[in-house]
């Protein structure tokens, strides 16, 4: 039987994976601009080969690619009668490529209809979220992540909503181009207060690259004493719009932002000397990047293939260069 998350945190660092929706978009399975998940229903096989790659490169956890598949995220795509359809299919997909060595995380996100003043769009943002927790329950997560949170207010229903159902909740709150979310809560005090309503793992993913996001990180490591998690974009933004949607490259001309391999192994490298338990990326990670990870991590060893070198003449430019004395 497989350990579950919060067995693996207690043993040590736990990898993540990396981005889909973006990746996918790239490969040309998703439409920019709205980034729904229906590439679960109508290219099972592209999303299943992205999992295939995380799963290879070293990766802990797969989510569901569930973000975005609430019902009236749905409706602006036509596709909100097929909700149960698609999260179960995303879960199904997941779990198969998972199998015995990888735990599948649910997933929830943001909706667009969360207002800090109105209980009646408190109550819709619930029931969306209920929707999608009945299905992927019933397809059999082994946890459930809720990100991407601008406000602590929705990730706090988020985590309501997820207590009900059992499972280990991971809530994790997003920071746009100021160093407070939307209700001018910090990194420390989200993080008190996520943790405090009983969410099992408190942290921040996507919007901003590993350095914009890591000092947010050490604040919410010295105020709560649980387990935290981090899982930034790989994209390298400024520190003046530190958020990557909000810049102009977004979202088709962000490649030459791209992070390298070696900065995505710093980033885990640090994020484990910080103390954070759940080390993933968001956005713009593939799985090289999650690879060059879990190396850094210690998750896999280096690769020991045969090769045979040193022959009279080298038989590669990386020998002829000297890359391999590097």
């Amino acid at each position: 039987m497989k350990k579950g998350i919060l067995e693996r945190l207690a043993e040590g660092p736990v990898l993540g994976d990396g981005g889909y929706l973006l990746e996918l978009e790239k490969r040309g399975w998703v439409r920019a601009g709205p980034f729904t998940p229906e590439v679960a229903l109508l290219h099972p096989e592209a999303l299943r080969e992205l999992h295939i790659e995380f799963r290879e490169a070293g990766a802990d956890v797969l989510q569901a690619l569930t973000f975005y598949a609430s019902r009236d995220k749905l409706a602006t795509v036509g596709l909100e009668d097929r909700l149960e359809e698609l999260n179960r299919a995303a879960v199904g997909i997941a779990k198969e490529v998972a199998g015995e060595q990888c735990l599948v995380a649910g997933n929830l996100s943001l909706t667009w209809k969360y207002e800090p003043n109105s209980s009646s769009a408190q109550d819709s943002v619930r029931k969306q979220f209920d929707e999608q927790l009945a299905v992927q329950v019933d397809a059999g997560v082994d946890f459930m992540i809720g990100e991407t949170f601008s406000w602590v207010g929705e990730a706090l229903l988020a985590l309501e909503r997820v207590k009900k159902t059992g499972l280990p909740a991971m809530i994790t709150i997003c920071f746009e181009n100021q160093e407070v979310t939307a209700e001018g809560k910090t990194a420390a005090e989200a993080a008190k207060i996520l943790a405090g309503a009983g969410a099992d793992i408190v942290g921040i993913n996507c919007l901003r690259s590993p350095e914009h996001t890591l000092p947010l990180m050490r604040q919410m490591r010295a105020a709560v004493p649980g387990y935290i998690a981090c899982q930034p974009v790989a994209y390298r933004t400024p520190k003046d719009s530190p958020d990557f949607t909000s810049l102009p490259e977004f979202p088709v001309g962000l490649d030459p932002l791209q992070l390298t391999r070696k900065a995505m192994a710093d980033y885990a490298r640090e994020a484990r000397e910080i103390g954070v338990n759940y080390i993933g990326a968001c956005c713009g990670a593939v799985a090289t990047h999650i690879r060059e990870m879990a190396l850094a991590l210690g998750k896999i060893p280096p690769d020991k293939r045969l090769w045979k070198k040193g022959g009279e003449k080298p038989m590669s430019a990386y020998e002829y260069y000297g890359h391999d004395k590097a």
